[in-house]
């Protein structure tokens, strides 16, 4: 028996640990089962996506730039093709060798050399950096032939941003440049999809059309997708998503118009706006000094930067936009239609000048103290009356000047579809105690109104606004918001669809015509018997105007102005503001000439070419724009040319 029962007890054993081995292999069998099911059913698309991913890679193709026009299809940016020669640093394991090497078999200049430097502070290791942006085939061969001693250096093909005018209408059309780390951080903010749009992207616009017009000008991103090998090399091209071109964005500027008023004003500051009074176009926009985009592409060497950004002319503001300054007594219109809307003075009211007004104790002056006796209002327009407009400020009072002129865009921003617009000072009681932080301070005092009148005291606006409120004026009361961009073309051939940007609806300010009229009228007088009539002299059309003389520093009233004794930034600016013609405005201007005296001897001159080549079709002679850079002229002297006849291109050397 007890054999038996070791038997059967060994048996039980037996088949128990047969049944344990065979739960554990069905458990096994069970669990690969399950895990296949994962792999080849729930988790394929994944599995397989990433095996993809591991076979095959993604490389972004950035799409062309969209290219800029002026208003006739004039080309004004457009892209080059080049090949560049870049350095990953990452890949490189002695970056200064490789420079000396690269040194020998291409020439690099000091400039090339202290741009990388800079990009290569500013960029990740894993960027290409540019180390010469253009190579010629001679040297583009010499690099191919050692590229494979030369590990991080890359010979690519590139699209160079080109301005082919380089400095004219600079701060119009602005410029593109690498993306840097602060472009990152606000890219940062960006829709997922905007973002994935900027991959393998490497510029970006900065200033003026290029920044404002940017998701325009870009284009969309497009894709290639390789098969690679085990090492990462590039087999074979499995399919591509091209890339789409940017639009191309026309503006309303004229360029030869633009490069027209830069060369007249020679090695002077200041700026221009030219407007059309029906449509709000702004064609042209002209700050000077201005300066190269050209030089930003790629990165600016270390030199130009400093040139341009210490120079004391400050080439880089844009004096149209950003530039403000008193109006003088091209503020005096305006103080006259206000006048005649809120009922103080009728065309025909009488103030009695004599050369000076008296508050309290406080004498103000008029410009050399000349009396000019009975003034009217149309006579206190034409000859310019300071005392005129002392009394017109002293019975409106501050607040009211104010509330009359924020409708006409002083001191607002104008809403111009470019970056980086000032709103100027429009002076007020709380403008003030906002501004000042000692009571003393903070208080208004009535002799700080009376400047206002004469558009002198706190008033600083933008040329940009005193165009902006000419050309409503001259349209009679009814408000357009100025923009440069005038259309918007698809890529693809010449003629391809086209789209206007949104606008913002004109407003009418609902002056009475006859008010707009007797102002109107009183301008279109300064340039026969005013302050502008020897400028205007056989003018074969009618423009109205008024002349303008700002101080940039404040001379004591009881001080005489002598503009020899101070220092050339401490002298009077010159302005002038005009409409044309007159019996239907089509045009409307703004114009300062900085530290360059009275209105009618710098800045008149100025508007009158302006008009004569839009009216008349006519270019200056280079005896008369060489007379107008000094400051020398009046009407035009020697014998214009048809516009048409001007050689276009402009010459090398005529570049402003």
């Amino acid at each position: 028996m007890t054999e038996v029962q070791d038997a059967e007890t060994r048996i039980a054993r037996f088949r128990w640990r047969a049944g344990v081995a065979l739960a554990v292999v069905l458990a096994a069998l069970a669990l690969l089962a399950l895990r296949a099911w994962h792999l080849q059913i729930r988790a394929h698309e994944r599995y397989a996506a990433q095996a993809e991913g591991n076979r095959t890679a993604v490389v972004p193709i950035p799409p062309p730039r969209g290219r800029i026009l002026d208003r006739n299809g004039v080309v004004l940016a457009e892209n080059l093709p080049v090949h560049a020669l870049e350095i990953v640093p990452a890949r490189t394991p002695d970056l200064d060798a490789t420079i000396q090497r690269l040194g020998e078999i291409v020439t690099l200049s000091p400039r090339d050399v202290q741009r990388f430097r800079r990009l290569l502070a500013e960029s990740k290791r894993f960027d290409a950096i540019p180390l010469k942006t253009r190579l010629t085939e001679d040297e583009m061969a010499r690099v191919a032939a050692r590229l494979w001693s030369l590990p991080g250096v890359e010979i690519q093909a590139r699209q160079l941003r080109r301005y082919p005018f380089g400095p004219t209408a600079a701060h119009v059309i602005g410029y593109i440049g690498r993306i840097s780390q602060r472009d990152r951080e606000a890219m940062e903010d960006w829709p997922d999809e905007r973002l994935a749009n900027y991959r393998g992207s490497t510029h970006i616009g900065k200033l003026g059309v290029e920044a404002a017009q940017e998701e325009r000008l870009h284009g969309r991103t497009g894709f290639e997708r390789i098969e690679t090998s085990a090492t990462g090399r590039a087999v074979r091209r499995l399919d591509v998503t091209p890339p789409r071109a940017g639009e191309t964005v026309r503006l309303s500027i004229d360029v030869r118009l633009q490069h027209l008023i830069e060369r007249l004003y020679g090695t002077r500051r200041g700026a221009t706006v030219v407007l059309d009074v029906d449509t709000g176009e702004v064609l042209a926009l002209v700050s000077m000094p201005t300066f190269d985009p050209n030089l930003f592409v790629d990165g600016i060497d270390v030199d130009n930067w400093r040139a341009l950004n210490e120079s004391i002319e400050r080439p880089l503001l844009n004096r149209a936009l950003r530039g403000t300054y008193p109006p003088g007594s091209t503020y005096k219109p305006f103080m006259a239609l206000a006048a005649l809307e809120l009922g103080l003075r009728t065309p025909q009211t009488v103030i009695h000048d004599p050369g000076y007004w008296m508050l309290g104790n406080h004498r103000f002056r008029s410009h050399g103290e000349h009396a000019l006796g009975p003034v009217d209002l149309r006579r206190s327009i034409v000859l310019s009356s300071n005392v005129y407009y002392y009394t017109l400020a002293h019975e409106m009072g501050v607040q009211t000047i104010h509330d009359f002129m924020a409708p006409l865009g002083f001191g607002q921003l104008t809403g111009i579809d470019l970056p980086g617009e000032a709103r100027g000072v429009l002076p007020s009681p709380a403008w003030k105690r906002a501004t000042y932080r000692r009571a003393e301070q903070q208080r208004w005092h009535p002799g700080e109104t009376i400047s206002l009148g004469i558009g002198q005291g706190y008033n600083s606006f933008t040329m940009l606004q005193l165009a902006h409120a000419m050309a409503t004026l001259a349209a009679g009361g009814v408000r357009r918001t100025p923009h440069v961009v005038r259309e918007i073309l698809a890529p693809g051939p010449e003629g391809a669809a086209t789209s206007t940007p949104v606008r913002a609806p004109e407003q009418s300010l609902g002056y009475r015509p006859e008010h707009v009229r007797v102002v109107l009228e009183a301008m279109a007088a300064v340039p026969t018997e005013g302050t502008s009539a020897r400028v205007f002299a056989g003018a074969p059309y009618r423009s109205g105007g008024k002349t303008g003389t700002a101080q940039a520093v404040t001379i004591g009233q009881r001080e005489r102005y002598d503009a020899q004794r101070l220092a050339e930034f401490q002298r009077d600016h010159s302005l002038y503001i005009a409409f044309a013609p007159v019996e239907a405005p089509r045009y409307a201007l703004a114009t300062i000439v900085e530290n360059a005296g009275f209105g009618a001897a710098s800045a008149a001159p100025i508007a009158r070419r302006v008009f004569d080549y839009l009216l008349l079709g006519l270019y200056p002679s280079e005896d008369d724009i060489a007379a107008t850079q000094k400051g020398q002229s009046a009407a035009p002297i020697g014998t214009p040319r048809r516009v048409d006849e001007v050689p276009w291109p402009p010459a090398q050397g005529s570049a402003p």
